[in-house]
């Protein structure tokens, strides 16, 4: 990977401002009526779409509505609801393993605290962050594929993995990272796209470092 030019603290301000003007109210587009919707949600999206995990959830939360049932489910049956879905066999024995040890540890409820959701079963430090800034409006930010390309194009980050690029991104920022986050997402997802970005007119192209040379 090439060597990113880093943005200056005057246009690190700037790309935050133009962030925060063109997504305003930015939020998830996964589908949820609660708290346990949206982790079981959010756990299906990993490498995985948003539309795809909206047209699961569905039927899957009309057969499990809560953690009790799920965690009594049967994992075949779990699969079959989510076989869609990439990585299915191992997110339906997490789903399951998450909605025992919601019913074990924290009498039936979803804990809401980042270090005890990272104890649950498929529950990463991106996923918890996802699931408090969607919830919450915590003060976190959580790095994706999305957010992650997005980043490194307009040299906010050069870390290797999502998790240094989330210190860079929570260092920088500091402030509205909830929004930043969603806004970082919907820009990568719809604008910044990792094939055939849409370039042209982009409101943060004098900003960008994929034109120097650097490609991500």
């Amino acid at each position: 990977m090439a060597k990113v030019k880093k943005a200056t603290r005057k246009e690190i301000e700037a790309i935050k401002a133009l962030f925060l003007e063109h997504y305003p109210d930015s939020v998830t587009e996964l589908e949820y009526r609660n708290l346990y919707e949206l982790l079981v949600s959010v756990m299906l999206s990993a490498q995985c779409t948003d539309k795809r995990v909206n047209l699961i959830t569905p039927a899957l939360f009309e057969t499990y509505p809560d953690p009790a049932s799920l965690a009594n489910a049967d994992l075949e049956e779990v699969k079959s609801y989510i076989n869609t879905c990439s990585f299915f066999n191992n997110k339906a024995k997490n789903l399951i393993k998450m909605a025992q040890s919601v019913v074990e540890n924290y009498g039936g409820e979803v804990p809401l605290e980042q270090k005890e959701l990272v104890k649950l079963a498929g529950v990463g430090q991106k996923t918890a962050n996802v699931v408090m800034i969607e919830y919450t409006g915590a003060n976190l930010m959580a790095v994706d594929t999305h957010v992650f390309r997005v980043a490194h194009r307009l040299g906010l980050s050069d870390a290797t993995t999502a998790v240094k690029t989330e210190e860079d991104l929570t260092r920088k920022f500091k402030t509205d990272l909830h929004l930043l986050h969603q806004a970082m997402v919907l820009f990568g997802r719809y604008r910044c796209k990792a094939l055939k970005p849409e370039c042209e007119g982009c409101f943060l192209e004098e900003y960008c470092k994929s034109k120097e040379g650097f490609k991500v």
